[in-house]
């Protein structure tokens, strides 16, 4: 295997005859200086630009999306540093495996003195006892390990080994990177298309870098797509752009961040009351893939947690609006979705019932073991109502108002407050009925 993996490399020897890689694989960058994007890591003076020039970036998780150049970024930390490059599947590969890897390295130093980089693609598929196997060899320096990942390591991958390297988030590539990356193929004659003469009108790059979604591979592909219905010297129109993209998968990981976050998305427009913005978020997780009974059931949990007593029809609502889906199924059931989300956007909003149960957890954890007072207790044997069990209990609907007077919290914690309704909506009545049975239970009336 090279010393830099696949990594283009304008002075090696040429290429075999046959079909050329494609245009992504062709324009990846060779150095520092053509890496597109990634400002806020490696700009001029950032930390992590000047450790890789100077060969000591050590091991890392390179957390981003797809087409945020993870892979590239590990072949040039290996380049600087002259370390040789082992690629590796977490999908492929098991514990023998990264033990082979790692005999491979040690071997390796010894022969040559030449230390070795494993990139561990998709790390975060990887199990414990698998991600553990590199622990000590890391310690020790026996290699360095650069792994990648579109899930948040946080995660997805063991602690152990995360205190071991740095994380190293990258973003989705800006309009201006993606753009300049799309005239580099057209015009590089060595690996690009340049030496077909095609340009790509103004409407066209616009409508490819909002496809794109900050993809530089996805940006390539589409160029290489349009190039095949080209003729030498043409120039790419906004029709072939939307051509390439026609089945383009959004991005969405059914079991990843993108999946959470566009749910994310969903909860806290609907949280705010932006109606709009609510519809728009459930849209684009039902377009992306996502099960609809996820977002079903992210409506229910709002219902609860951020509407609650303001307006009690919400949670009716937003579980009809599950029911109904799985009755309709899908593409009628995004219908009940939407009016659910409307609704619960418009509501009034309260979160009153998640501090009453949190502040009731924290009393029950942290507070004492408070017994059950006696007259809440039943009188199910002789000696339990020589105890006093049920003595005092006031049935509640023998009296005039249907409040017994009697205290149902454990004497300490008579005047504890959990849940405290607000203003907005139907808790102000509910404030109103808690104070008046409040008067009744207290003999007040």
């Amino acid at each position: 295997m090279s010393l830099f993996g696949d990594l283009p490399d304008a002075a090696g020897p040429a290429a075999p005859k046959g079909p050329p890689p494609p245009l992504a694989e062709r324009m990846r960058p060779r150095t520092l200086a053509e890496f597109l994007g990634q400002e806020q890591v490696l700009g001029a003076g950032r930390a992590l630009r000047a450790a890789i020039e100077q060969g000591n970036a050590g091991s890392l998780i390179l957390w981003g999306p797809p087409g945020t150049g993870k892979t590239t970024l590990a072949l040039l930390i290996a380049r600087h540093a002259a370390l040789h490059f082992q690629p590796f599947s977490a999908v492929l590969a098991g514990v023998a495996q990264v033990r082979e890897a790692v005999a491979e390295a040690k071997a390796r130093r010894q022969r040559d003195g030449q230390g070795t980089l494993v990139f561990v693609d998709e790390i975060h598929r990887f199990n414990k006892a698998q991600q553990d196997a590199f622990l000590p060899h890391v310690e020790k320096g026996d290699l360095v390990l650069v792994g990648a990942t579109t899930e948040n390591p946080s995660f997805s991958v063991n602690g152990a080994l995360l205190s071991r390297v740095r994380v190293v988030p990258l973003q989705p590539l800006p309009p201006a990177a993606l753009e300049q990356l799309v005239r580099d193929a057209l015009t590089d004659r060595e690996r690009g298309l340049g030496v077909r003469g095609l340009a790509i009108a103004p409407a066209a790059l616009e409508r490819l870098v909002l496809l794109a979604g900050g993809d530089a591979r996805r940006a390539l592909g589409c160029i290489e797509a349009c190039a095949l219905t080209c003729v030498d010297g043409d120039t790419i129109t906004r029709a072939q752009v939307v051509e390439a993209f026609q089945h383009r998968a959004l991005l969405h990981d059914k079991a990843g961040d993108h999946h959470f976050d566009l749910l994310s998305a969903l909860h806290k427009s609907l949280r705010n009351s932006d109606v709009q913005a609510a519809v728009y978020w459930l849209a684009r997780a039902l377009e992306a893939g996502t099960d609809p009974v996820h977002a079903a059931r992210r409506l229910v949990a709002m219902a609860a947690e951020d509407v609650g007593l303001a307006d009690p029809m919400a949670l009716q609502v937003a579980v009809a609006a599950l029911h109904a889906l799985q009755f309709l199924g899908l593409p009628e059931g995004r219908l009940p979705l939407t009016e659910a989300t409307v609704y619960l956007a418009a509501a009034p909003k309260s979160n009153a019932v998640v501090r009453a149960i949190d502040a009731a957890g924290a009393a029950a954890r942290e507070g004492a073991d408070h017994p059950v007072p006696l007259h809440l207790r039943n009188a199910v044997t002789g000696l339990a109502k020589e105890l006093g069990h049920g003595q005092g209990y006031v049935y509640a609907h023998d009296t005039a108002a249907g409040v017994g007077r009697m205290e149902c919290l454990p004497p300490e914690l008579r005047d504890a407050r959990f849940f405290v309704p607000g203003e907005r909506g139907f808790e102000k009545k509910v404030q109103e009925r808690m104070a008046e049975n409040d008067r009744l239970r207290r003999g007040h009336g």
